[in-house]
């Protein structure tokens, strides 16, 4: 299903040129503005009709912060072009708690871009058909699911996969806001709406004073979900051709272009058409029919500007659906390489940092899916309940960003002497602290009108996040000064132990127990015994029977077992005899059976599994299986000779 895997040396393969770069990175970016302009239309109808004349500013003040943004970034990616992105430029200028904040807010942002893409996509297309908006949580599991496997092959063939949908996308809303707007201030036609002649109810009563400052900000904040999936491209330079750094620049603006023009096209186009849309149209709008079912608001432009062209409508609402669903392709690039940058630095578990077959973070990817399912499931893949929680994080990292690249633009000021490359770092510098203080601003405003709404909730999840990323840290770090010390107490005091005592376990006397002997006398112990614990007498009574009229050497010592255990008494021998001799290592051999199939594991091993479990907590005590393969791990033995592990799964093997 993944394909076979690739070498090393292939990674040079998986670079993306900047024509699949773009659907690659900008994805999230570019899908915004299906759903950014609806919220701020949605927000505003709280107040009525009346707040609908401020869409356009409300989309003007979030066009600017784009491309302020897009701006400070550009920067960004040529100062850091190493993958970082904003955890690397934090953690350089303002120091590693303050980078592990940032760390802990994109990737619970990532977690959230999975949830809320993919439930927009399913709500588009549950419009469209009423039997998956009433499983819009299975079929949002399902694409996750679909999604997390087309990145399992490899970041190349993700891309080339989700091209198609992203620029069908940019593509068709193009051509509907180009034919629209050229009938309506070309032609002259009065294009209206179905739902123009709609009044809007407001249901807070007529809002005025601080009131009515709140609700625009809160629209503002909820337009400028539409910059999430910016600061991915940063992450992802490693990813990009040579020269990697220009070509992230390049496709960075290449995404603030079309991104501002098709956010502000749709609001422009829906103001002139009239559309109506409310957060609970079924009292809110005024005239509309008992039945009325809203759709979503490039659903309704497309209806009005293709009118008497179905196809039209069909194809807008397809590929918006898409782009939704597909938006989370971003966070599958970004959340991956971040989490091996601190799997990495200790933050995080290690298997996060390495590659898996198709060269692709695996890891990250299953743990991203995983979560992301998890949110899915538990908001019911409503994009309203989960639109709060949302941005949150990602204007945590936009604004620690900016300060972190003034910072750095001071730091090499202090030293550079070349009156040209000064002022092109003042002027960088300009930019960053212009982004600062609109992303910074952007915050505030997000934190005063989204916090009891939600985005308390993602708050608290960084929090938790930072504070077990610190915890990793610290095992991490006691591991390594652990084994630093000891490694050199026994350079100093170089004590070998002093003898090996050797313990068979027997449960009856056939082949594998045989085996097992065999190799523990091979091992030339100083001592060695069998021992078995007795749990029936009579089945003991036949066993010292049978093991004394063998030909076997080797003593068998009976343990009892009053209260008929296998493991405490074995582990009361075995603590007894360290006792005695301290410097004695104690190594217990262990016969197992191999089996063919996973049902047959339950039916064997299970003691000796518990025993290895207990066994490994005791100093100077080591545990030593020997396998007995049956006659249902055939294939498997005449495989494990010609092939290794894993070529079974990956298809190597005929």
């Amino acid at each position: 299903m993944l394909g076979r895997p690739f070498r090393s040396d292939r990674l040079s393969h998986t670079l993306l040129p900047k024509r699949v770069a773009l659907p690659v990175f900008a994805s999230d970016a570019l899908s915004s503005v299906a759903y950014g302009p609806e919220e701020v239309f949605l927000v505003l109808s709280v107040a009525g009709i009346a707040a609908y004349r401020m869409t356009p500013w409300v989309g003007l003040a979030v066009a600017f912060v784009f491309i302020t943004v897009v701006a400070s970034y550009r920067q960004n990616v040529h100062a850091y072009p190493s993958g970082g992105g904003d955890y690397e430029v934090v953690t350089t200028n303002l120091g590693g708690t303050a980078g592990l904040t940032v760390a802990s807010a994109l990737m619970v942002d990532y977690v959230l871009t999975v949830a809320v893409s993919i439930s927009s996509g399913v709500a588009n297309i549950g419009s469209a058909i009423p039997y998956i908006a009433d499983h819009k949580v299975a079929f949002a599991v399902g694409t996750v699911v679909v999604v997390a496997a087309a990145n399992l092959r490899g970041i190349r063939e993700s891309g080339t996969a989700f091209a198609f949908p992203t620029y069908a996308f940019m593509i068709g809303v193009f051509a509907m806001l180009g034919w629209g707007l050229f009938q309506i201030f070309v032609l002259g036609h009065q294009l209206q709406a179905d739902s123009a002649s709609f009044k809007i109810h407001s249901t807070q009563g007529e809002m005025v004073g601080l009131a009515l400052v709140f609700l625009v900000a809160k629209s503002f904040s909820s337009g400028c979900a539409a910059l999430t999936g910016v600061e991915a491209i940063s992450n992802g330079v490693p990813a990009f051709r040579k020269p990697k750094s220009r070509n992230a620049a390049t496709t960075l603006l290449m995404l603030g272009v079309i991104a501002v023009t098709l956010m502000m096209g749709i609001i422009v186009l829906a103001r002139q058409t009239g559309v109506k849309i409310a957060a609970r149209p079924h009292e809110q709008l005024i005239g509309a029919p008992a039945d009325y079912d809203q759709k979503t608001l490039l659903a309704q432009l497309a209806e009005t500007v293709f009118r008497g062209f179905p196809p039209g409508l069909w194809i807008i609402a397809g590929v918006t659906a898409l782009i939704l669903a597909l938006a989370a392709n971003t966070a599958f690039n970004g959340f991956p390489v971040l989490g091996s940058i601190l799997a990495q630095d200790r933050y995080l578990p290690r298997q996060l940092h390495t590659r898996g077959d198709r060269l692709a973070f695996s890891n990250g990817i299953v743990f991203l899916a995983v979560v992301a399912i998890a949110f899915i499931v538990a908001f019911g893949a409503e994009v309203t309940a989960l639109i709060q929680l949302y941005i949150v994080g990602v204007f945590v990292s936009f604004t620690l960003s900016q300060i972190g690249m003034v910072r750095h633009w001071n730091r090499l000021l202090r030293t550079e002497t070349d009156r040209a490359a000064r002022a092109k770092m003042v002027r960088s510098r300009v930019v960053n602290t212009i982004g600062f203080v609109a992303t910074g601003t952007v915050l505030l405003i997000v934190i005063a009108t989204k916090f009891l709404a939600g985005a308390w909730i993602a708050i608290v999840a960084m929090s938790v996040l930072f504070a077990m990323m610190k915890l990793i840290r610290r095992h991490y770090d006691a591991v390594s000064e652990e084994l630093a010390a000891q490694s050199a107490a026994l350079e100093d005091q170089a004590v070998l132990p002093s003898r090996n005592h050797a313990l068979v376990l027997v449960s009856k006397l056939h082949l594998p127990t045989r085996r097992a002997l065999a190799y523990a006398r091979a091992t030339r112990p100083d001592t060695l015994e069998a021992i078995t614990v007795n749990v029936d007498d009579t089945e003991t009574r036949a066993l010292v029977r049978e093991w004394e009229d063998s030909d076997i050497t080797v003593p068998l010592k009976v343990i009892a077992s009053p209260y008929r255990e296998v493991t405490r008494p074995v582990l009361e021998y075995v603590r007894r005899l360290s006792k005695e001799s301290p410097r004695t290592v104690v190594t217990v051999y262990i016969p197992e059976y191999v089996v063919g199939h996973w049902w047959e594991q339950v039916l064997h091993n299970q003691s000796a599994l518990r025993l290895k479990t207990r066994l490994l907590f005791m100093p100077q005590v080591m545990v030593t299986s020997v396998p007995w393969q049956l006659n249902s791990s055939e294939r498997r033995k005449e495989l494990a000779p010609h092939h290794a592990p894993g070529d079974t799964r990956r298809g190597f093997t005929e």
